[in-house]
């Protein structure tokens, strides 16, 4: 045998094993890897254990068709956890991994970012001094095919029936139960639990609040809704496009893009005028369509252009109705040749062309995936010490994923009513475009529409985007707003759930 032939040859082996290791490459069903740790908050030192567990999923005979990864953290000088809060996390997507609120709002490790959110070189991780560690444990937890999760195949080699997970109402289902299982394993009943949710994992968390409570009997004491999605309310129509204004009107007001006698006052000072424009005079006329008068429309132009920063011409084109896409477009095309971003509109786009109706990308979302990447592949390898060569989905395949009979608004709802000591917070950027802050204003008033859990209910408006703790004031801000939330929900509940 010649050389080439030998080399031709081994490159083959070489081929063949790497192939077959692939395939053997899977998430482990059932196991956990603990580290202990510790970390300054607030000032006080706290020593946790950090636990990346994989929890199976189980089908109706016991047999496992998933498994779900997740990390755990334990603050370790508490000698008992029975009233020690438990704090549920889920990221939204569908199909996003719980990597964003766990390695950059509330976890005890976040990524190493600029003040205002932008990714520095060489990427990394460093302490969380805002982390509500002290406050409540913490359990970050990925659904199927995202981060580390997987499905399982049974004893034949064959996968489970993807619509299992991929739903509204598959996914609360099996998630409902895998927190029954993570519960008690950990044995955290006693415990006051809470669920927080970002985005789409607001309409994951509102559903299994109901869930837990009539299919598991788990009653929780406070639900947590980040940057909400509409929840299973329907607005769409003149209520959708009313509820814009605000939005723009809070982007356009950063980037200095007002009339002066708007631009030269504070945001939230700004804000509650264009919110009663918005419902109490541009949303009648909306309503009307083409049976509003002429002098209506026209005022309804000139009041929309004033409060979005965008033109006339534009206002009108668009029959009051400026596309999302169009706004983030066109907000700074003729002022500085910049689009705006969806998620946070503080970040600027470049596009090749002035012109068009959309960006040509995400400036936000390209900024972040390249600071979070790097950092959960590095934390979960070198500092929880899980060495895998799994890739971790930061967005997975969950699609087609079936989106229908969404009543997860309601069913929180639901859920207040028969839960005295159920609490809900609601945390919103002002300058996010994809899950608006009014639109969560409005979907809280849904969820209030007899106006009598209002003692139970908080909002909190952040001068950031989506993922709000990205910038260092409102990560400081976000989490002592978290940590007031939990405490108080968790007061009195030694009295009794009841009303009085």
């Amino acid at each position: 045998m010649n050389l080439k032939t030998t080399l031709s040859a081994l490159a083959l082996l070489v081929c063949f094993a790497s192939a077959l290791r692939a395939q053997q490459v899977k998430a482990p069903v059932d196991t956990t890897i603990t580290s202990t740790h510790s970390v300054t908050i607030k000032g006080q030192n706290i020593p946790y254990k950090a636990e990346l567990g994989f929890q199976p999923v189980w089908d109706n005979s016991g047999n496992p068709v998933a498994t779900l990864n997740y990390t755990y953290y334990t603050r370790t000088d508490v000698k008992d956890n029975q009233t020690r809060p438990l704090l549920i996390s889920f990221n939204g997507g569908p199909g996003s991994a719980s990597v964003w609120m766990h390695i950059a709002y509330t976890g005890p490790r976040i990524l190493k970012i600029t003040d205002e959110g932008y990714p520095v070189q060489p990427y990394g991780i460093k302490d969380n001094p805002n982390s509500v560690l002290d406050v409540a444990d913490i359990v970050y937890v990925n659904p199927v095919n995202t981060g580390y999760s997987r499905m399982v195949p049974n004893a034949a080699g064959e996968m489970p029936k993807r619509d299992q997970f991929f739903g509204v109402n598959a996914d609360i289902s099996y998630l409902a139960d895998w927190v029954n299982t993570f519960v008690t394993r950990h044995n955290r009943w006693r415990s006051p639990k809470f669920i927080i949710g970002e985005s789409y994992g607001t309409t994951r968390v509102s559903g299994l609040a109901k869930a837990l409570q009539q299919g598991n009997w788990m009653y929780l004491n406070g639900v947590i809704l980040v940057s909400p999605t509409e929840i299973g309310f329907d607005f769409a129509g003149p209520v959708e496009i009313a509820n814009r204004l605000p939005y723009f009107a809070a982007a356009a007001w950063y980037h200095n893009a007002l009339p002066p006698a708007l631009q030269n006052k504070d945001l939230t000072e700004m804000l509650p005028e264009v919110e009663k424009y918005a419902v109490e005079e541009l949303l009648p006329v909306l309503a009307k369509g083409g049976y509003a008068s002429e002098a209506e429309k026209q005022q309804a132009i000139e009041k929309t252009a004033y409060y979005s920063g965008l033109s006339e011409r534009t206002v009108s084109q668009n029959n009051l109705a400026v596309p999302f896409n169009y706004f983030w477009k066109d907000l700074l095309r003729d002022k500085e040749g910049y689009t705006i971003g969806r998620l946070d509109s503080r970040y600027k786009g470049l596009d090749i062309a002035d012109a068009g109706e959309r960006p040509d990308y995400n400036s936000e979302l390209t900024s972040w995936l390249h600071s979070f990447t790097p950092a959960i592949n590095y934390y979960m390898s070198e500092e929880l010490g899980f060495k895998t060569d799994l890739t971790y989905d930061m967005f997975g395949n969950v699609h087609p994923w079936d989106r229908s009979n969404n009543h997860t608004g309601a069913d929180l709802r639901d859920a207040m009513g028969m839960n005295a000591n159920l609490h809900l917070m609601v945390q919103s950027g002002y300058y996010d475009g994809a899950c608006t802050y009014f639109n969560a204003k409005y979907i809280m008033s849904q969820i209030n529409i007899n106006g009598k859990f209002s003692d139970r209910m908080d909002f909190k408006g952040y001068r950031s985007g989506h993922m709000m703790y990205l910038r260092a004031e409102d990560l400081k801000n976000a989490n002592q707003d978290l940590r007031d939330f939990i405490e108080k929900a968790s007061e009195g509940i030694d009295q009794g759930a009841m009303y009085k």
